[in-house]
Order: structure tokens, then C-alpha cells, then sequence
């Protein structure tokens, strides 16, 4: 599909915009507008949330959402509460965080174990670090809602990172998973390791504590060195430690870049060294090259073609969050994005229209018409776009000597584990548990412009070994819908599940041949 360039341009060139009936109206000029539209979106996310019914959990989202969407959905009220002043939303968001926090304080709870990745966790722990930079009122610390501060959930989370850097293979690096049972731990994927740079390089520009800098340094150099990213800060999906490291899938994600842009920003903020600018420079090089056409945002790896999964739909919220985050503690950087920031979020608006609702639609290109992919990632994106036209009404992110009121503890999440328990066995119940995402499975996955994978032929297994039965699941949805064979022999015993899962030495492992 290619853009219709004239169509785009009379998109940018239209301050107001209207587009059928039930269309978002939006004023790129007008903060009134613009608190208007972005609060229309959250309405609408707001409303898929179910955690404060009766009977259900605070902090959750029902299926097919998984638990690490349901954080980085509240760091997005968070920043919607910056932006817009709305303060509707801030009972549900302390209410859920507070629930999730698990243990050590440090959003690992135990009902989420089976599926925990140092990314989930992480994305919780990026939200409270956006609480204390935007100064959301700390949990109590006495009644129903008592919990630790903003600042301390974020330390915690940081804390129980640091202790799993895992140098026995690739040199270093966090696993994918936590627990070493999960599909996918031998995975070292990049949003893993570049949530864990920006937690650390937001704690150093909060704390000014040196011990961040230089996990924040160590982590860059790490990816750097086993090609994570490229020279032009290219940015890919990950590698595997059964390879040592040695094998890049290269896919492309809007949040991957994203979040390394925003932690780079908090790095050249508090150290104003000119090898973040440079590097900051070339990421909104690359990003406007690879993520932008005519100036709208879109995930290169899967909404041209129709394969964007449920989490992958919500990836241009990241982006366009952390896009507004650069500009306010890098103001250098508007310049750079602005123009890219008024067109994506005109577009966005503009194809809020659903169903002669304001639901938001995934294809910001399509000159207003909604694609029909709606739920809580496409509101998000389109709400994180839109309220970045609000940057100049806000004062950025505080620090602790600059306006910071969340109290500190550096050593919050410090009784945590370093190996954590392996399981001694995997049972079918694990297969809904272990939420497979990105590129583990990349069945269906045409990136355009990119290098195209495909699935070849399976390991071979041991010839002792039988296959006592299978299935397959023909949902277009590989990521939450694995390929699984159940196997019997001397290595396995009775019939065991097998699930075909990159890296997993107790799994299948499937091989990839370029096209």
C-alpha cells in the first residue's frame, strides 16, 4: 500500500478538522481543542478497562490484553493528567499500581509469574517513574491504598534488574523472561534491555545517583557491541543466548527506538554531553526514515500488511510518548519532531470516527477512514499523539533538587532474589499462561522494507523420540496462538508439552531461513 501524498497534504495543511459523522474534532492550535480530543480518547480507553468492577482485579485489562499493557495504559493517564490537567482517572491508576506492586515492591506479582519478562515489569516501573517526574501524589503510607512512593516502585523495579544482567553468555544483557521456566528466557530482546537503560538513565536525571549513569552506559554499550542497534541506530527485535548472541533478528519496532530516544534524552539532560546529542540526532534521523511516511507515524513491521498482533497495536503509543518526553527534557529536539507531531496527530484524530463513534482506528494514513482495528492500544496511540501539541503548557519532569516531592530509597527491591526458582515441570496449563510476543514466532510477519523470515523446518529431535500428539492453531495470531506438539521418549517421559519456542533448551526450536 503506498501513501496518497496529496491526500496528506491537505490533511497537514487544515488546522480543523471534521471527517463524517462522529469525527474527532481537533484544532492543532487550540489547547482547549486539543485537551478536548485527547480526553475523547482516553474516554474510550477508559472504558475498556474493567479492573474496578465489582469482582475483578484493579490493574488488569481483560483478554486478549495481556498484564504488561494494562501498566504502560496507566502511564499514559499519567501523562494524560500532565497534559491535560484531568484528573479523572488518577483514583483508578493509584488503585491499580498500588494492587500490581507484588513482590519486593517491585510490580512482580505472583499471579504473573508464568508470564513475567523483565519488559512487563518494566513497563509498570516506567510508569511510576513518570508519576514521580510529573509529581502524581505518592500512595499513602496508612489505609487501603498504602504503598511505597512513585520514586521508590521505580528504584525497586531498577534494583531487581540489575542483579539479573546476565554476563555467563552474549557478554551481558538481561534475559527476556524472568523466571527461567517461561517460553522465551533465553531470549535477550531489545525492549527488555532498553526499558532497563531507561529506567536507569531517568533515576540518574532524577537522583543524580552515579550508579545509574553507569548502568545506563554499560546497557547502551552492551546492545551496541552485540548489534542490537546499528550504526544509524537502526534498532532490532533481539537475539538469543543459546547462540551466544551471534544471530540478530533484525525486525523493526516503533517502541524499541522509542524508548532508547527517551532514555538518551534523560542522559543528555543531566550530563550535557555531546555524544547523546549526536546520538539523539541520528535516532530522529532514523526514526522519521523508517517509522514516518508524509510525516504520519506507522509500524513498518505489520500494519501495511494487516499482521499487527493486539500488543503491537498499541507500540505507536510508546513512540509517541516518549517523542514528548524527548522534546521536554531535550528542547533541542522540537525542531527535529514537531512537524511529524502536528501531522500524526491530525491524522490520528481524524480517523477517530468508528462506527459514527469516536473510536480510534490503527492506519493514521488513510485521509480519515477507520480501519476498523479499534480497542486499548489504538486509543492509546492516537491520545499519546494528540496530547504531545500540549508540551508547551507543562514544565517537564521534575528532578529531586528541581520540584521532585516523591521520596527516595535506593535501596527499595534490594531482598530480591538473583535466581529465581526453576520449575521441574511444564504442564499444558503453562501454554495460556506464557504470553508469546513480537517476534518469538514470526509466522505471518511481511515487514516492508525489511528482511522477511520464515518458518523452515523444526529441530530435529532424537529419534528415540515419538510425537504422541499435536496441534496446531490456525489463528493469524501466532504470538498468542503457538504451534505446540507434545512429545514421549528417554529425554521427555510421558507425554510432555513441547511449544515451539525460539531459544527454550527444554522446547522446539525453530530455524529461520532468510528469504
Amino acid at each position: 500500500m503506498r501513501f496518497a501524498s496529496s491526500a496528506l497534504s491537505a490533511l497537514s495543511a487544515s488546522a480543523l478538522l471534521l471527517s463524517g459523522a462522529g469525527a474527532m474534532e481537533l484544532n492543532l492550535d487550540d489547547p482547549a481543542s486539543i485537551k478536548k480530543a485527547a480526553g475523547i480518547a482516553a474516554a474510550g480507553m477508559r472504558k475498556l478497562y474493567t479492573g474496578d468492577n465489582p469482582g475483578d482485579v484493579a490493574g488488569n485489562l481483560p483478554d486478549p490484553y495481556y498484564w504488561w499493557e494494562a501498566g504502560a495504559m496507566f502511564g499514559a493517564l499519567i501523562d494524560y493528567w500532565y497534559y491535560t490537567g484531568d484528573d479523572q482517572y488518577n483514583n483508578i491508576t493509584a488503585q491499580a499500581m498500588q494492587h500490581q506492586i507484588g513482590q519486593y515492591n517491585a510490580f512482580m506479582p505472583n499471579n504473573q509469574s508464568k508470564s513475567l519478562g523483565n519488559d512487563d515489569q518494566a513497563f509498570w516501573g516506567m510508569a511510576a517513574m513518570s508519576a514521580a517526574e510529573n509529581k502524581l501524589p505518592d500512595l499513602p503510607t496508612k489505609g487501603d491504598l498504602a504503598g511505597p512512593s512513585w520514586l521508590a516502585l521505580a528504584q525497586a523495579v531498577f534494583n531487581t534488574q540489575a542483579v539479573r544482567w546476565n554476563d555467563k553468555t552474549c557478554g551481558g544483557g538481561l534475559n527476556w523472561q524472568i523466571y527461567q521456566f517461561n517460553n522465551g528466557y533465553t531470549y535477550r530482546n531489545t525492549i527488555s534491555n532498553g526499558c532497563y537503560f531507561n529506567i536507569a538513565a531517568r533515576l540518574y536525571k532524577y537522583t543524580g545517583n552515579e550508579t545509574y549513569n553507569k548502568e545506563a552506559v554499560k546497557t547502551w554499550n552492551w546492545e551496541s557491541r552485540i548489534g542490537l542497534f546499528d550504526k544509524e541506530l537502526h534498532f532490532y527485535d533481539g537475539s538469543d543466548e543459546t547462540k551466544n548472541c551471534s544471530d540478530i533478528n533484525q525486525i523493526q519496532w516503533t517502541y524499541n527506538l522509542g524508548v532508547h530516544l527517551s532514555g538518551a534524552a534523560a542522559m543528555w539532560n543531566a550530563t550535557q554531553d555531546d555524544i547523546w546529542k549526536e546520538r539523539i540526532t541520528q535516532m530522529i534521523k532514523t526514526m522519521g526514515e523508517t517509522f514516518f511516511k508524509n510525516d504520519v507515524m506507522y509500524e513498518v513491521a505489520c500494519e501495511l500488511n494487516g499482521k499487527c498482533n493486539t500488543d503491537q497495536r498499541s507500540f505507536k503509543a510508546y513512540l509517541a510518548r516518549w517523542m514528548g518526553y524527548t522534546m521536554l527534557v531535550a528542547p533541542w529536539t522540537k525542531d527535529l519532531m514537531w512537524t511529524k507531531i502536528r501531522t500524526s496527530a491530525a491524522a490520528a484524530a481524524k480517523q477517530c470516527n468508528a462506527a459514527g463513534t469516536n473510536q480510534c482506528g490503527l492506519r493514521w494514513y488513510n485521509d480519515g477512514v477507520n480501519d476498523g482495528s479499534t480497542g486499548v492500544g489504538e486509543q492509546m496511540a492516537a491520545m499519546e499523539i494528540i496530547q504531545n501539541l500540549l508540551i508547551s503548557n507543562v514544565s517537564g519532569p521534575v528532578t529531586e533538587k528541581k520540584g521532585g516531592t516523591s521520596k527516595s530509597d535506593p535501596t527499595a527491591g534490594g531482598e530480591a532474589e538473583i535466581d529465581p526458582i526453576v520449575f521441574s515441570e511444564i504442564t499444558t496449563g503453562d501454554k495460556a499462561g506464557a504470553g508469546f510476543l513480537t517476534t518469538v514466532v514470526l509466522i505471518g510477519i511481511l515487514a516492508v522494507g525489511q528482511k522477511i523470515f520464515n518458518l523452515k523446518t523444526w529441530k530435529k529431535l532424537p529419534e528415540s523420540t515419538t510425537m504422541c500428539d499435536h496441534s496446531w492453531d490456525d489463528s493469524p495470531n501466532p504470538f498468542t496462538n503457538p504451534i505446540v506438539f507434545y512429545a514421549t521418549g528417554p529425554e521427555y517421559g510421558p507425554c510432555t508439552l513441547l511449544t515451539a519456542c525460539l531459544g527454550h533448551p527444554f522446547f522446539l526450536h525453530p530455524t529461520f531461513t532468510e528469504d
